[in-house]
């Protein structure tokens, strides 16, 4: 069954005011409910393959121990607030200097102004130098050199003082 088909199986469903729809075929399994009035319409969609069970439990086991650092790292965020962070314009790869011999383009505890580069990030071998859009004195560098970087992600606090 493809997507076209399972769409076209939840409009029926939801225009027929049947509660329940379940098939079941020897790869996947679907079933589809719909718990409220015809009016209010939302329904939900249930979707299984053989082994789709032990792949859905493994994330959702995993992210249970992720939420409780988040919980203790709270105090050290506001210890951190008076500083500005400079963050991540794009995902790539974080590199402190313009090569592995080189000096870094900033250290703690040096002062930066606005428009002077701080690093670089490479995205599709691409080198994309990062500047700092205010100057201030670096306090923390929180990412590793040559490590991969998400959007938006804080790269530096900046003491803007």
């Amino acid at each position: 069954m493809n997507l076209n088909e399972i769409q076209d199986l939840i409009k029926f469903v939801a225009k027929s005011g049947v509660t329940e729809v379940e098939i079941e075929q020897k790869d996947f399994k679907i079933t589809i409910k719909s718990e409220i009035k015809r009016s209010e319409s939302p329904i939900i969609v249930q979707a299984a393959a053989p082994a789709a069970p032990q792949m859905i439990a493994a994330p959702v086991a995993a992210a249970a121990p992720v939420a409780a650092p988040a919980a203790e790292s709270a105090p050290a965020a506001t210890e951190d607030s008076k500083y500005i962070t400079v963050k991540s314009p794009m995902i790539g790869t974080f590199y402190r200097s313009s090569g592995p011999d080189k000096e870094p383009f900033v250290s703690v505890g040096q002062s930066v102004t606005k428009g002077e580069t701080v690093c670089i990030i490479e995205a599709m071998k691409l080198f994309n130098e990062i500047e700092a859009e205010f100057t201030g004195k670096i306090v923390k560098v929180l990412v590793d050199d040559a490590t991969p970087v998400e959007y938006d992600q804080p790269l530096f606090l900046v003491d803007p003082a």
